[in-house]
């Protein structure tokens, strides 16, 4: 059998539906859900745009074990070659917006094109959440660290300083670690152990308990605990 039907045939049995440890899903907003106690519950809700395994690592070859997923299609002019002969081996004719990995062990009858379903996680599973934050631009020492500032009046022309920065004699330098204006977010977030509310399949929505770090439309990874 030539490398080509080898190919083909990857695909072609590549299109059942793979559950794996974790989803990438994309932040919508906060809503508010009812459970059936009546109780209010915040949520984020998070549009899931499917998934196709677009190449698998092992140990023997990689180093390590992960499966790299591959999502929203990008459009043929904006592909590269070294793109499309990459993804054409998951049945994909461009190239993808979002490639991640998700490190796990490789589940039993995983291939190349078979799609990640959204029931990978199920209502009341815990998940760690990993998203970037809002970037804040350059910014004062007062917001970036939440310090308390000096007095607002009477002459003081203290205010919003960052207050004394050095040391004496010795050591004579400002040390490492040191609290300073500068880039305020646009960091990676992980917040642990958040209840996945409810999975809505039909339409690709997921909802979590509580915020979740980053703007809307960010890419927001979760990963079972």
């Amino acid at each position: 059998m030539s490398e080509d039907t080898q190919e083909v045939t990857e695909v072609t049995t590549g299109s059942n539906e793979l559950k794996l440890n974790g989803l990438f899903a994309f932040k919508e907003g906060m809503a508010t859900i009812y459970n059936e106690q009546g109780e209010a519950i915040p949520v984020t809700v998070l549009r899931y745009e499917p998934c196709v395994v677009s190449q698998i690592k092992t140990q023997e070859k990689d180093g390590y074990s992960a499966v790299q997923v591959a999502c929203v299609p990008k459009k043929a002019k904006n592909s590269s070659k070294a793109e499309v002969g990459h993804f054409k081996k998951a049945g994909l004719e461009t190239g993808a917006q979002v490639v991640r990995e998700l490190r796990q062990e490789i589940p039993d009858g995983t291939v190349l094109g078979a799609t990640v379903s959204i029931d990978s996680l199920k209502k009341g599973d815990f998940v760690n959440l990993t998203g970037t934050s809002k970037g804040h631009g350059f910014t004062g020492s007062i917001k970036r660290w939440n310090f308390a500032g000096g007095p607002a009046s009477h002459g003081s022309k203290f205010h919003r300083r960052p207050g004394s920065s050095g040391n004496r004699t010795w050591p004579g330098r400002v040390m490492p670690g040191k609290k300073f204006p500068g880039h305020y977010g646009d960091e990676t977030i992980t917040v642990r152990n958040v209840q996945v509310v409810d999975v809505i399949p039909g339409e690709n929505v997921l909802m979590v308990k509580g915020p979740v770090p980053g703007a809307r439309n960010s890419l927001v990874r979760l990963v079972r605990g």
